[in-house]
């Protein structure tokens, strides 16, 4: 193995301590298998309070720290916790009046964002590297991802930039979905404890008027990254980029995609704890258990279990492609099939959804909640699953999916491009994908998926050939270790502010 590395991971989310979405799988996975590769791996993430439900936590011998936020002054302490399986160090900012809320970033009241996310994770980034300084932490590199970590990028090269401490550490800034910036009014500017004059038009924090964290990490980050080749690719576009495709163009050279792995420890049907029946490529027949255990969740008709299942995880919002199937779903219901969604979100889709399941409750049926066990059974139960996103990163569900033997019906966009082999005639692939993005080229997609399925040899085919991929979190991590080395190595160049 090349040299050990020290790693700080800074997230906003970590699986499965605090979840809402596919960057918690990417966290949790990723640093277990850097560890067991030999790094030495600390993990940071806020104390939320879902966190403190799900864990023992253990004060830190630390004194807390004062940050400076705005006109205030905010304290945040230091508390730890460790998970069986995992041997990083996770470690927790405390701070009860920011992160001791019923929800990681919105408030179940308004349905809105949280009005001082920017202070909240403002302090986050502070403490991470006023507590690495305490703990005589002194990294290789530091791994953020999202908005909600930019700042630490910022940071490390504006206020810590003649630090000693922080001389050799280089930084990875992983986009995990663009769309997410972390957008503030330009009054918030101030509360970041930057000079004011590095806030300017087209500055590495200004867009379209207001503060972008998003931005910042993008400029002052030593490499980049997406979790998909293509995604890479997409976000330097108009078509995709957001508003950013200028900013992630200039740095197009120290720009990379790596497709997310799978934990197969907690997501393959063999060893799933949360299936009624385990099953592999050699004894497929055992799926139909879990399929008629979904089918009694939904109180579907047991005489309808030779009709093809089809599933569909995720957020009831637009980029998941919910207007495209909300289009089709009547002339889908018409087919001899079952069809099981499971998330949350615009409360437009939900309202819609829930009423074709009144129309259609021998056929339909909505799960309105993200259920960890449901999404197992989903994906151990279903015959297809549905992924018709208008852009996805990387995507988890389909790579999951074709773990269980659920065959895909995706579109040919971002990580889903990376990771389906369209079938054809012959059932030569691992699933079916549609490029353009309407709804009759996802009906039709979804109909050659049905018509494949009535022949029960070529349908094994194409699921044993799924199943046989290798998306493990081994070949993934080697290359984030790849990326790591050149942030330390390129640790101290930087783009003149004025690029952008």
């Amino acid at each position: 193995m090349a040299e050990a590395l020290k790693i700080v991971l800074a997230t906003p989310e970590f699986f499965p301590l605090a979840k809402t979405g596919g960057l918690a799988d990417v966290a949790g996975a990723l640093s277990k298998a850097l560890s067991g590769m030999g790094h030495d791996v600390t993990v940071f993430l806020p104390n939320y309070r879902p966190v403190q439900s799900k864990a023992v936590l253990k004060p830190v011998s630390v004194e807390p720290v004062r940050i400076s936020i705005g006109a205030k002054e905010v304290e945040a302490g230091l508390k730890e916790t460790n998970l069986p399986g995992n041997r990083v160090r996770i470690l927790l900012i405390d701070c009860p009046a920011y992160y001791d809320r019923p929800e990681l970033y919105k408030d179940p009241k308004t349905g809105t964002d949280y009005t001082d996310n920017d202070e909240r994770f403002i302090l986050y980034c502070r403490a991470v590297l006023e507590f690495l300084k305490r703990l005589d932490i002194s990294p290789d590199v530091i791994h953020c991802n999202e908005w909600q970590t930019a700042p630490i990028c910022a940071y490390l090269k504006t206020l810590s930039a003649q630090d000693s401490f922080f001389a050799k550490t280089g930084t990875l800034f992983s986009i995990h979905n663009l769309a997410y910036q972390g957008s503030f009014p330009k009054e918030s500017f101030p509360k970041l404890g930057l000079p004011q004059e590095l806030f300017y038009p087209m500055s590495p924090f200004e867009y379209y008027g207001k503060g972008n964290f998003l931005k910042s990490g993008i400029h002052y980050s030593d490499i980049i990254n997406t979790v998909s080749e293509t995604y890479a690719k997409e976000i330097q576009t108009a078509e995709y980029g957001c508003g950013l495709e200028g900013v992630l163009k200039s740095r197009s050279s120290d720009l990379y995609g790596i497709v997310n792995g799978v934990d197969y420890s907690e997501w393959s049907p063999e060893q799933d704890k949360l299936i009624p029946t385990k099953y592999d490529q050699n004894s497929l027949s055992k799926k139909r258990k879990n399929k008629q255990a979904l089918f009694a969740e939904c109180g579907f008709p047991t005489k309808r279990i030779d009709w093809p299942a089809l599933g569909m995880i995720g957020r009831l919002v637009d980029q998941k492609g919910v207007d495209l199937l909300v289009e089709i779903a009547p002339s889908l219901l018409k087919k001899e099939l079952v069809l099981i969604i499971l998330g949350s979100g615009d409360a437009r889709y939900e309202k819609i959804l829930k009423e074709l399941a009144k129309k259609y409750p021998d056929q339909l049926h909505v799960f309105i909640t993200f259920d960890e066990r449901l999404a197992h059974l989903i994906e151990a139960g279903c015959d297809i699953f549905l992924m018709p996103s208008k852009y996805e990163p990387c995507g988890l569900n389909q790579l999951y999916s074709l773990k269980y033997g659920t065959v895909p019906v995706v579109r040919k966009t971002g990580g889903l491009a990376d990771t389906i082999q369209d079938s054809n005639s012959t059932g030569n692939g691992t699933g079916f994908w549609f490029k353009e993005y309407n709804s009759k080229k996802l009906l039709h997609a979804t109909e050659r998926a049905l018509e494949a399925y009535k022949d029960k040899k070529k349908w094994e085919t194409i699921q044993k050939k799924g199943m046989s991929q290798d998306f493990s979190w081994d070949k993934a991590a080697k290359k984030y270790v790849e990326l790591y080395q050149m942030a330390k190595s390129k640790k101290g160049t930087l783009v003149s502010p004025g690029a952008f």
